[in-house]
């Protein structure tokens, strides 16, 4: 929800507001997303709902995007917040492209970027209601790390954010390895993204797969899981809880 706060001029007789924008409470936002390395590179999904409230409203919304050479980034929560999150980062990547030095920013200086803008909107008390994960390879050496909307940031061979970060890391630490091939890759994170479909209100069952190498970045088109619906809990979901709450 956005906010304006108009506060009169200082030391001035006439009278004029400055308008301030904030986000109070997220409005339209994204579910998970979910990250892993493999042995080429690196892996992110999301899905490309937007529930405005508790309705799921759209369902054409990309969360996953190019951050210039060498990066890939995803986010939760807030789509508007995104938006000007991804609108910093174009400023950062066109700053660092006008030195025109030869060098360009790799993953880790990008994550380090958002670890101190998301901290840095925490302390002002206007936080940008978001939870990222970024992603990539520069050098050969594959990055993958997130950071929540105030500033907590780690990194590790596989991340979530949102419902993924309860229910597909217990499968990512049971099935993960460093030596996945793509294929594999994007069959560990197709299973993850069916359990958070079936268990997550907020999930669609469209989505998109990213993937970054040394060489090139591609982000997928939309497409649809196959999901099978007459799993016996499903079918009397409030068996055995008579008499409970």
């Amino acid at each position: 929800m956005k906010f304006v706060d108009s506060f009169p001029a200082k030391n001035s007789l006439i009278s004029c507001d400055v308008d301030s924008e904030r986000t109070l409470y997220p409005y339209v936002t994204g579910t998970s997303v979910i990250g892993i390395k493999y042995k080429d590179g690196v892996l992110l999904a999301a899905d490309m709902g937007g529930s405005y409230g508790s309705t799921l409203r759209y369902k054409s919304v990309a969360r996953l995007k190019a951050v210039g050479k060498h990066s890939l980034i995803g986010a939760s929560g807030e789509i508007s917040d995104f938006q000007e999150i991804l609108h910093y980062l174009d400023e950062l990547i066109l700053h660092d492209n006008m030195w025109d030095d030869g060098n360009s920013l790799g993953p880790k200086e990008v994550h380090n970027y958002l670890t101190r803008m998301m901290y840095n909107r925490r302390n002002k008390f206007n936080p940008l209601w978001n939870s990222l994960v970024l992603g990539g390879v520069k050098n050969g050496q594959k990055y993958l790390g997130t950071v929540s909307m105030i500033g907590v940031h780690y990194e590790d061979n596989h991340v979530a954010t949102g419902y993924g970060n309860h229910l597909s890391r217990p499968i990512l630490r049971d099935e993960w390895h460093e030596n996945l091939s793509f294929e594999d890759g994007v069959k560990l994170l197709e299973k993850c993204m069916r359990v958070l479909l079936y268990r997550d209100r907020s999930a669609v069952n469209k989505l998109q797969i990213a993937k970054i190498t040394e060489e090139e970045i591609t982000i997928s088109q939309p497409y649809a899981l196959k999901t099978f619906w007459n799993f016996s809990a499903f079918q009397n979901p409030t068996a055995g809880a008579e008499g409970s709450w």
